[in-house]
């Protein structure tokens, strides 16, 4: 689990991190990706849509840290989100014969490394889930249903 916990916090990190950067320097960070800014309207749909949208997935990721019920949900987003940025950016590159720069490239390597992480990580927990649990024997002259009612008896 705290493979998994890893994954998730390395790309909190990042996506938070970008966020911050398209927040309070867009301009800086669209040209990074060969983007020009050049009303108003652009600025601030690249401080919404690349800052605001990247933290809030690094929010939840943050909320899935600290929830057990919710690693899987993280780690299937990440793994949605960054294998779907990789193999778009591969079929681009492929149809157009060109990566880009390389900032696009050490971005495909990373989304790439991270969604194989991420995947590591959900078969691990789907192992780990599956493990035989040790239960106690029921003791004996006792009906499971008896049991049960138990439970609730101090309610």
């Amino acid at each position: 689990m705290l493979f998994a916990r890893l994954v998730l916090l390395v790309q909190a990190m990042v996506w938070a991190g970008l966020g911050l950067l398209y927040w309070v320097r867009p301009y800086e960070m669209a040209n990074l990706n060969g983007m020009l800014l050049m009303e108003p309207a652009s600025v601030s749909e690249a401080q919404v849509f690349y800052g605001g949208h990247q933290f809030a997935l690094a929010l939840f990721l943050l909320f899935a840290l600290r929830r057990r019920e919710l690693l899987r949900p993280g780690l299937i987003l990440v793994v949605l989100v960054q294998l779907t940025l990789t193999l778009s950016r591969l079929l681009i590159g492929w149809s157009e014969g060109d990566l880009g720069s390389d900032a696009a490239l050490w971005g495909l390597l990373y989304r790439g490394a991270i969604s194989l992480l991420a995947i590591v990580a959900l078969y691990w927990l789907a192992r780990r889930s599956q493990a035989p649990v040790d239960v106690a024997p029921e003791p004996p002259g006792v009906a499971a249903e008896q049991l049960r009612q138990a439970d609730f008896d101090g309610l």
